[in-house]
């Protein structure tokens, strides 16, 4: 029992000197650096390009005008991350995050990383979301069947109506412009 109890002894000392030890080096680092902490980790800065219109690349991946506010640069970065996934019709409406989008799921995501957006919405919905008419950076047209965005003078839409040639269903950038006819033409306040 005593050598239990010595060796349990023990490693309590071995414990405490070793945190004493990691407590002094970081006093001695703090010193060294006139108490300021180690720099936190950044994330990677997305490249941009000048001007107020976002270019999209042959990867199919948009890059954001540098003049963007940070939101519409978040919302083209989100699309991109998910401009593979399949078209998975009510892909999206449960979570943002999905195997695959249909048009609104992939509205609503890339709404969502703006900050613009709390939960999913279906086109019907998203045809009174924000406010009426043309956005600065986002508009959102929909209608009961439909939606598609335009975001910083790129079209975001899961058909391929007017492309030149089908780079595939499911959420991508698209290079064409598209018909608003028929549609509710909304935006958010400041975007």
């Amino acid at each position: 029992m005593r050598s239990t109890s010595l060796r349990l002894r023990q490693a309590q000392l071995v414990t405490a000197l070793a945190l004493v030890a990691v407590l002094g080096l970081a006093t001695v680092a703090s010193a060294a650096t006139g108490g300021a902490s180690a720099p936190a980790e950044t994330a990677p800065v997305a490249p941009t390009v000048p001007g107020k219109k976002a270019k999209l690349l042959k990867s199919g991946k948009a890059v954001a005008p540098a003049s963007a506010p940070q939101e519409v640069k978040d919302a083209i970065e989100a699309a991109n991350s998910i401009r593979k996934k399949p078209y998975i019709y009510g892909g999206g409406h449960r979570s943002f995050k999905a195997k695959g989008y249909d048009c609104s799921g992939a509205v609503s995501y890339v709404l969502n990383a703006a900050g613009l957006l709390d939960s999913p919405l279906p086109s019907g919905s998203l045809m009174k979301w924000g406010r009426p008419g043309l956005g600065t950076w986002i508009t959102v047209y929909a209608h009961g069947g439909h939606t598609y965005a335009v975001i910083a003078g790129l079209r975001w839409d899961t058909s391929a109506v007017n492309e030149p040639f089908n780079s595939g269903s499911g959420p991508r950038w698209r290079a064409s412009k598209r018909s608003p006819k028929g549609y509710a033409v909304r935006h958010a306040v400041g975007y």
